[in-house]
C-alpha cells in the first residue's frame, strides 16, 4: 500500500530513488519512467514518486490543468506501479524554488535520494528553468545518480497528456486509451436520479463529472463497468440530456447490460471502450427509445468480437 508523506516535516531516513513528474493520466511514458525507478527496488531503495497536486498545476495562460485522472485515481496506479511513497505537495509550495535549491532541499535533505528518475522532457525550478541535463548536473554535488528515461512514443510522436486530452475532446478514445495503456475511465458515486430511464424500459445510473475533469466529447460510448470487483458490459451517455432533461452539469448514464440490484451511493468504475454516436436532440421520447435499443444492439454485438 503505497504511503503519502507530504505532510511529514521528518526527512526520509532509509535511501531512496525518486521519481518525479506531474504524471497526469499516468499514460505509456509515465509507466516507463516509474518501471525503471521501480527496478532498483532490488538494490534494497525505497520508490518516492513527486508529483504535484493535480488541481494545484496551472500552465501558461490556460490557468489549471483539465484533470484527466483525480489525485486518489493517481494513487491507486502509482500503488499497482509498484511506488513505495508519495510525495505530493501543492505547485504554489514550490513554485518559487530554483532548480539548485529543489535538488538540495528536496532531493538531497528531505528524500535522501541516491538516484533519481525523469523523463527526456522533464522540467522543474522557478520558470521551468531547469531540464533533465541540468538536473544530472545538479544531483552529482550529492553524489545522486540520475537515469532519463527516453519519451514513448505513439504513431512515431511522443505520448503526452495533451494529446491524450485533445482525443477525449473529440471522441477519439480509442486512441487516447492506446497512449494511455489502459482504458480511460471515471470512478465516482451513483447519484439518484429521475428514474427516466425507466420509463424507457432501460434503467441507468448516474454520475456527475467532477469539475476540474477533462470533459469528452458528449455522446454515447460503449462502456464497462466494475461492481464489487466484476466487469459488466454497459453503454453510456455522456452530456447534458437535451431529449429529456436539459442539464448544466454533464452527467454520465450508463445502461449495465445484464445486471440488476441498487447501488445508489456506491462509488463505481466506468471505462470508456470507444465512441458509437454523438448526442443529439429527439424529436419525441419515442424516438429517443428506439435509438437506445438500437445503440444497445450495437453495444451487444460490439462485445460478441472484443477481445480485452
Amino acid at each position: 500500500m503505497i504511503l503519502d508523506i507530504t505532510k511529514s516535516k521528518d526527512a526520509f531516513k532509509n535511501k531512496t530513488v525518486v521519481t518525479m513528474g506531474i504524471f497526469d493520466g499516468v499514460h505509456r511514458g509515465h509507466q516507463a519512467v516509474i518501471n525503471t525507478a521501480c527496478e532498483f527496488k532490488r538494490q534494497g531503495l525505497d520508490v518516492v514518486l513527486f508529483t504535484f497536486k493535480t488541481d494545484t498545476v496551472t500552465t501558461k495562460g490556460r490557468g489549471f490543468i483539465e484533470m484527466l485522472l483525480s489525485d486518489d485515481l493517481k494513487k491507486e496506479r502509482f500503488d499497482k506501479l509498484g511506488v513505495d511513497y508519495i510525495y505530493s505537495p501543492a505547485f504554489d509550495e514550490m513554485k518559487n524554488m530554483t532548480s539548485a535549491q529543489f535538488v538540495e532541499q528536496v532531493l538531497h535533505k528531505k528524500l535522501n535520494a541516491e538516484v533519481v528518475v525523469c523523463g527526456e522532457d522533464f522540467r522543474f525550478g522557478k520558470g521551468a528553468k531547469g531540464d533533465a541535463e541540468k538536473l544530472k548536473l545538479l544531483c552529482e554535488k550529492y553524489h545522486i545518480k540520475t537515469v532519463i528515461v527516453k519519451q514513448a512514443k505513439y504513431e512515431g510522436r511522443k505520448i503526452s497528456s495533451s494529446d491524450i486530452r485533445d482525443c477525449i475532446r473529440h471522441g477519439e478514445i480509442k486512441r487516447a486509451n492506446e497512449m494511455l495503456g489502459y482504458n480511460y475511465y471515471y470512478k465516482l458515486p451513483v447519484l439518484h436520479g429521475n428514474k427516466i430511464g425507466r420509463t424507457l424500459d432501460f434503467p441507468t445510473i448516474n454520475q456527475e463529472i467532477t469539475k476540474g475533469y477533462i470533459l469528452p466529447l458528449f455522446g454515447v460510448y460503449i462502456t464497462r463497468t466494475k461492481i464489487d470487483g466484476k466487469w459488466y458490459n454497459s453503454i453510456s451517455n455522456i452530456g447534458v440530456k437535451p431529449t429529456v432533461e436539459e442539464r448544466s452539469a454533464p452527467l454520465i448514464e450508463t445502461n449495465i447490460l445484464d445486471f440488476e440490484g441498487d447501488i445508489y451511493g456506491q462509488v463505481v468504475e466506468v471505462e470508456l471502450i470507444c465512441f458509437l454516436r454523438p448526442e443529439r436532440k429527439f424529436e419525441s421520447v419515442d424516438e429517443l427509445k428506439r435509438q437506445v435499443k438500437s445503440d444497445i444492439n450495437k453495444t451487444r454485438e460490439f462485445f460478441e468480437h472484443w477481445e480485452d
